[in-house]
């Protein structure tokens, strides 16, 4: 209890308690991950236990028509995700598809974050002057427990990625998960790396517990679901070690109630991701959170804290965004632009 006291203390005088942004993550390239992380359901070494198949990435009209509805349901934050090693896995032409998502979704007015894999310090400047708000890359847990997760990568590639993040001027997200048979000296490790290992405290720090999917290799294991509690005293020791971060409730929501909610509210946490998936689990349906909003007397926190800062599409992207739209158009319709501009 007193845990939760010192950690409402410190989130009072960081934030206003009542705000809590409402974010939205679409998977923008499903499946085929050559990654081994054991509790992904989107990694190619287990698709046929799981059944996911892979599929392409999308294209740019129908992520920026994704980020307008949920614009439109409340969300200050729209988070892109891409099943990928990093974008050198898969070339430049597909990079730069997510350069154009960024731009164009940026120019909205949301907060744009995307988690595409390890980057290269020009990847990241790529990203930065794109638009890009803030990069997703989870530590997931501490470093002793990280090698019992994975096996192709190691705790230093995660850290080198947050670095190039960090030198490009995008701000850092990066947590982890609870649930994985860690124990809680793994969970103080995760908070205690992110506090100090690295130039400045995150600017986001997601909290995720598990969500087995059937056919992972953490499925199989006999895992102990982490109570609300354990939740609870997570955020409230990371909103203590990192008072300026904002801490995320993110996977395994939808198994809590609205008081269990309300703690993690209590303890710190001021995010939360809307709508019914999370990349590929399931998640708290729209309409249940406005009414938890309305029952706790939560309100949603703006993008970029209301100071609403300009964003001009650069001309690079502009040009990329109009070729890609052109594209789409029937093959007369692009005929007759040609033969106009000539």
């Amino acid at each position: 209890m007193s845990l939760i006291l010192e950690a409402a203390g410190v989130h009072g005088r960081n934030f206003n308690p009542r705000e809590v942004q409402k974010s939205t993550l679409l998977s923008i390239k499903t499946g085929g991950c050559p990654e081994t992380c054991t509790y992904c359901s989107q990694s190619s070494s287990w698709s046929k236990e799981t059944g996911l198949k892979a599929e392409k990435l999308m294209d740019l009209d129908s992520v920026y028509q994704m980020a307008l509805r949920a614009k439109e349901s409340g969300s200050t934050r729209f988070c892109m995700g891409a099943a990928w090693r990093g974008p050198s896995q898969v070339g430049p032409k597909q990079f730069e598809r997510v350069l154009d998502m960024v731009s164009k979704v940026r120019a909205t007015g949301m907060e744009v974050c995307t988690t595409l894999g390890m980057l290269t310090k020009e990847q990241a400047e790529k990203l930065k002057v794109a638009g890009l708000s803030c990069y997703n890359h989870n530590l997931d847990t501490s470093p002793e427990f990280y090698p019992k997760i994975t096996s192709s990568r190691n705790y230093d590639d995660r850290l080198d990625t947050l670095e190039q993040v960090r030198g490009a001027g995008i701000g850092v997200c990066s947590g982890g998960i609870i649930g994985m048979g860690e124990d809680e000296s793994d969970r103080v490790g995760l908070i205690h790396t992110l506090a100090t290992k690295l130039k400045a405290h995150p600017e986001s720090v997601p909290i995720n517990v598990l969500v087995a999917v059937e056919g992972t290799p953490m499925a199989k294991e006999v895992l102990e679901t982490p109570t609300a509690l354990e939740l609870v005293r997570c955020v409230a020791t990371a909103r203590i070690v990192m008072p300026k971060s904002m801490v995320r409730l993110s996977a395994g929501r939808n198994t809590l109630s609205y008081g269990e909610q309300m703690l993690c509210f209590l303890a710190g946490a001021n995010s939360i991701f809307a709508g019914d998936t999370l990349l590929t689990t399931p998640n708290v349906e729209v309409d249940d959170d406005a009414k938890m909003f309305e029952l706790l007397g939560l309100v949603i926190k703006p993008a970029f804290d209301g100071t609403n800062p300009q964003f001009d599409i650069p001309q690079e992207r502009r040009d990329s965004i109009e070729l890609a739209a052109l594209r789409l158009k029937p093959c007369g319709k692009t005929a007759q632009s040609a033969t106009a501009s000539n």
